[in-house]
């Protein structure tokens, strides 16, 4: 049973010691006088012996066990006990050689501090505990890991491998079983029948219909749609709507619905019924729910779609308007002069007007070519209707597949909805007389009433239409209509703890945040803070001759901040560093950084297996420069040698977002602990931004931009810390605003780096994210564009301010409503409790609340209280410009990592080819993955060098290496032949580990 779970070489080295890192030298083998005093000679033991049983005594609370091989533990920690002992580390060669005195040391070294043997009790609860992680996780090492984890916590000492192997073993077959036996009141005769159907090629779509589930749409057309609320059809007579998978924990759901999606229906068809059914009954589940979403999401980008383009026609119109229109408009400006030139006689007016002046004729030509009024939307609904027919492709279809709800500002629309619903499904014409029409916005209210005016029934049924599926889109985004069963589209409400949830858990997240519970406290703080900010600005307008200052207008002036100064020392030192870096092609230098960092072990089989071949590391490094270059698998398989079909098997198991994410976790943990690191940055300021990529192909995350792309592309929007690395990157569309996105990474930051401040340009703020940096502790420090345009806001009247801040205080030309923010205030806290315990996404929720009108209340306090974090910002940013320079040297840190990115992927001009958003996601992370890798070898390499200098006498100030950017691509070489020969790479490394720094002015 072991064999299966790990090789005979893995086995033997969980018996051993492992390498230790810095941290665990000084954490777990420095011994106190305590310590000292238990293996004091006067218990009889001599030298060796006191150094034998000091290992024992470090091993235990390092490894949880203490191994047999007491002479392979690792030379400095030997070296570091023997210091402490005053004794020579070479006697650790002598000890132990009777097995009864290295059994006799470690019951002593177990009994000093606690620890006890393994009893039945205690592997009872090991057993329980493997099966409840068994549950959430299917893969073995890492309940192997878990399960040595929690015996170390208990103190209880590890027994041998075999045995622990066997007790996952045993609880991994365990955990299928109880899986089963949960679902197994849904797995009727007739559903495993139908759940066998699924993977049985069906003719009239010429595949399997567990692989039309899984394969999504690449575009928003009305196909797609109706191809969509099919698959939706299918579910539901299915019954997937109706299932409830919460017996399951969410990560068994998530597992075994990833296995199904990746799993041939061959290889399903080869498991056992206990653990094929499973599989399929959760890809069923999820695929209810996922291709809900899709429905939706393709109804909103289709009939956005179209909107956009009646807008590009109402535009063309316009302009169009306004060339013909140049003769009455000359007109207008010959009549306006002689109608208010005070020397003409009023009698004389009319005459010069009819007579020589203008003319009968041109008169008469003028009134000829008048144009009806525009409606106060310049025809922009007009334009839309040319569409009509189009969206009546697939509109009905998604109305009578979707079933909407909401709160009461929403009733006459759902009201419209369902009557809508009923004259597609009875094929009536007219509208209803009672059809209402409050929920028509009042810039196209003159559409459909000009229509009932004038008798067109066809025209204000098609008016009538586009107005009810424009107002469900725009409810929709805002969430005052929502979709039950819907998971993007779900009740916001749902999104929130409940009271009864927050209730135990408000005095723990205000701690975390700190701010108070009480609302009363919490307006008078932030009161305080205004009023000392805006002070701080006071001065500075006072002064009257700064880059702030007021003009004789009283407007806000603010000169541009002069470009900072490098040291050139700096510049030299960036010169001199790069000669003495040495030369590396970038798959040298991913095989040299997995030495040092492990990271390509991060990437795990998707079905749990747990055997890996020699040749998978190989395979790995491939699979990410494919990505990371843009060459793709088919020219990656020609230039290493691999076969295409091995890169595609191993890019399908083992290459996903989860295993990419912790894989660049594990570089960025160990560029962290670099020795340069810290002169970047403290690693508690961070900035996002996005980076525009062409698409090669239809896509439905890829927007057509003229002025960014030649056809069409997408956006990463990458998170980047103030020491260089990136920490998150997601695929969004180009058209959507970065600012709904920008909490996602921070709240989800796995990295040990503490983010309190974080950076962006004007695309990523709204007045929501203010208030929800501030609300969940930190500070949301953006370069805004136009500062000086934008509203600032006061607590009190306007006299008051005034007369405290006389050059300040006509700047704040709005007042706060205190009122409705204490009125609100729990629920703010709430709000931003649900995503600081990882309830909600900080994106949907974000989005939504943007989205919504002053009729939310809830959305409503929510800006007030950013209004009033972005006045205080203001500001304090305005104030200072040390710190304006400090957020645009952060910015700037972005921008060349994005340079860098720009020189990875460079073949096929940097254009996406993956058209669905799960392989995009997985390119973006492979591009994230390398660069971080380049960071963080150039560090260290820098670091190296730096240290080479300092040793020969250079003086270096930390001051000056901070201005050095480790985005640095000189000494890598990103073209060329690709030869992964992992095994020759790291011979090449020599005895230090590390490639010899070149000698300056030299090529080698």
């Amino acid at each position: 049973m072991a064999i299966q779970v790990f090789a005979d070489e893995e086995l033997a080295r969980l018996r051993e010691f492992p390498d230790i890192s810095r941290e665990e030298l000084f954490r777990f083998f420095t011994l106190t006088p305590a310590d000292i005093a238990f293996l004091t000679p006067g218990r009889g033991r001599g030298p060796a012996e006191r150094l034998g049983l000091s290992v024992a005594l470090c091993a235990l609370p390092w490894l949880g066990f203490v191994p047999d091989k007491v002479a392979g533990t690792p030379a400095v920690a030997v070296a570091r006990l023997a210091e402490q002992l005053k004794v020579d580390a070479s006697l650790i060669r002598s000890y132990g050689k009777r097995a009864q005195t290295r059994t006799e040391h470690l019951r002593l070294a177990a009994q000093y501090p606690g620890w006890r043997s393994g009893t039945a009790m205690e592997l009872k609860e090991l057993d329980e505990i493997l099966l409840a992680r068994a549950m959430e996780h299917d893969s073995p090492t890492l309940l192997f890991r878990l399960g040595c984890e929690y015996l170390l916590s208990a103190r209880v000492i590890r027994p041998s491998p075999d045995t622990v192997v066997r007790r996952v073993v045993h609880a991994h077959e365990q955990a299928q079983r109880e899986t089963y036996d949960r679902l197994a009141h849904e797995l009727t005769p007739g559903r495993c029948a139908e759940l066998d159907g699924l993977l049985v090629t069906d003719s009239s779509i010429r595949m399997s219909r567990l692989r039309w589930l899984s394969t999504g749409p690449v575009e928003a057309s009305a196909a797609a749609v109706r191809n969509e609320v099919e698959k939706l059809g299918f579910l539901r007579g299915l019954g997937a709507d109706t299932l409830d998978m919460s017996v399951l924990p969410a990560e068994r759901r998530r597992f075994l619905a990833t296995l199904g999606r990746r799993l041939t229906g061959q290889a399903l068809e080869r498991r056992d019924p206990e653990r094929r059914y499973p599989i399929l009954l959760t890809v069923l589940a999820q695929s209810g729910t996922d291709v809900l979403d899709e429905v939706v999401a393709l109804f909103d980008q289709s009939l956005s779609a179209k909107f956009s383009a009646a807008e590009n026609r109402m535009l063309a119109e316009l302009a169009e308007r306004g060339k013909t229109g140049e003769d009455r408009q000359a007109l207008l400006d010959e009549l306006l002069s002689i109608i208010i030139d005070p020397q003409i006689p009023d009698e004389d007016v009319g005459g010069l007007i009819r007579g020589e002046g203008i003319g009968w004729e041109r008169l008469r030509a003028a009134k000829a070519q008048a144009k009806p009024r525009l409606p106060r939307d310049h025809g922009h609904l007009a334009a839309l209707d040319t569409s009509y027919s189009y969206l009546r492709k697939f509109t009905p279809a998604v109305l009578s597949a979707v079933r909407f709800a909401g709160g009461t500002t929403a009733t006459e629309l759902l009201i419209a909805v369902d009557m809508l619903r009923e004259l597609n499904a009875t094929g009536r014409r007219k509208v209803f007389d009672d059809a209402p029409t409050g929920f028509v916005p009042t810039k196209w209210r003159g559409y459909p009433e000009e229509a009932r005016k004038s008798g067109n029934a066809v025209a204000y049924r098609h008016y009538w239409e586009l107005c009810v599926l424009l107002g469900l889109r725009d409810w929709l985004r805002t969430g005052d209509v929502y979709v039950p069963g819907s998971r993007r589209y779900a009740d916001p409400a749902a999104y929130l703890l409940t009271p009864d949830q927050w209730e135990p858990q408000r005095a723990e997240f205000c701690r975390l945040v700190g701010k108070p519970a009480d609302p009363a406290q919490a307006l008078a703080a932030l009161t305080d803070e205004w009023g000392a900010a805006v002070g701080e600005l006071e001065q500075v307008l006072a002064a009257g001759d700064g880059p702030v200052r007021l003009d004789e207008a009283g407007d806000l002036v603010i000169s541009p901040l002069t470009a900072e100064d490098i040291p050139t020392e700096a510049i030299a030192l960036k010169a001199e560093l790069t000669e003495m870096l040495p030369f590396a092609p970038i798959v040298s230098l991913l095989i040299e950084l997995d030495k040092r960092t492990g990271y390509l072990d991060c990437f795990t089989h998707a079905g749990g297996k747990q055997t890996r071949t020699p040749e998978l590391k190989r395979n790995l490094i491939a699979i990410l420069l494919a990505g990371a270059t843009n060459l793709g698998l088919t020219r990656m398989a020609d230039a290493t040698g691999i076969s295409y079909d091995i890169l595609s098997w191993t890019q399908e198991w083992y290459v996903r977002e989860e295993t990419l994410r912790a894989a660049n976790l594990a570089i960025i943990g160990y560029h962290q602990r670099l020795p340069l690191t810290s002169i970047f940055g403290a690693g508690t300021l961070s900035s996002s931004d996005g980076q525009r990529f062409p698409t090669r192909g239809k896509s439905t995350t890829a927007r057509t931009v003229p002025q960014f792309f030649a056809d069409q592309g997408l956006s990463t929007y990458t998170h980047v810390t103030d020491q260089h690395t990136t920490y998150g990157t997601k695929i969004i569309v180009t058209t959507r605003r970065e600012a709904h996105y920008v909490l996602d990474e921070i709240l989800g930051n796995a990295t040990d780096l503490p983010i309190t401040e974080h950076a962006t340009d004007t695309h990523g703020i709204t007045l929501v994210n203010f208030a929800l940096f501030d609300l969940l502790g930190m500070q949301l420090s953006p370069r805004i564009r136009d500062l000086g345009k934008i509203t600032l806001y006061r607590p009190g009247p306007r006299a008051d301010a005034e007369a405290r801040f006389p050059h300040a205080g006509p700047l704040l030309t709005r007042k706060l409503n205190l009122d409705l923010i204490a009125e609100h205030y729990d629920d703010l806290l709430r709000l931003a409790g649900s995503l600081k315990f990882g309830h909600a996404t900080a994106s949907l929720l974000v989005g939504k609340l943007s989205a919504s009108g002053r009729q939310n209340a809830l959305a409503a306090a929510l800006k007030e209280y950013g209004a009033m974090r972005r006045t205080v910002y203001a500001a304090r940013y305005l104030s200072d410009p040390d710190y304006r320079r400090k957020i645009s040297r952060q910015l700037n840190k972005g921008e060349s990592i994005h340079a860098l990115k720009r020189g990875l992927i460079y073949a096929h001009d940097g254009a996406f080819r993956a058209r669905h958003l799960e392989a995009q996601t997985e390119q973006a992370w492979c591009l994230t993955l390398a660069t971080n890798a380049v960071i963080a070898w150039t560090t260290e390499y820098y670091g190296l060098a730096v240290e080479q200098m300092r040793r020969q006498g250079r003086r270096i100030d930390d001051d000056v290496l901070a201005h050095i950017s480790p985005a640095h691509s000189e000494n890598i070489n990103f073209f060329g032949a690709i030869e992964v020969d992992i095994d020759a790479e790291l011979a090449a490394l020599g005895p230090t580990g590390y490639r010899p720094l070149r000698v300056r002015d030299t090529l080698f």
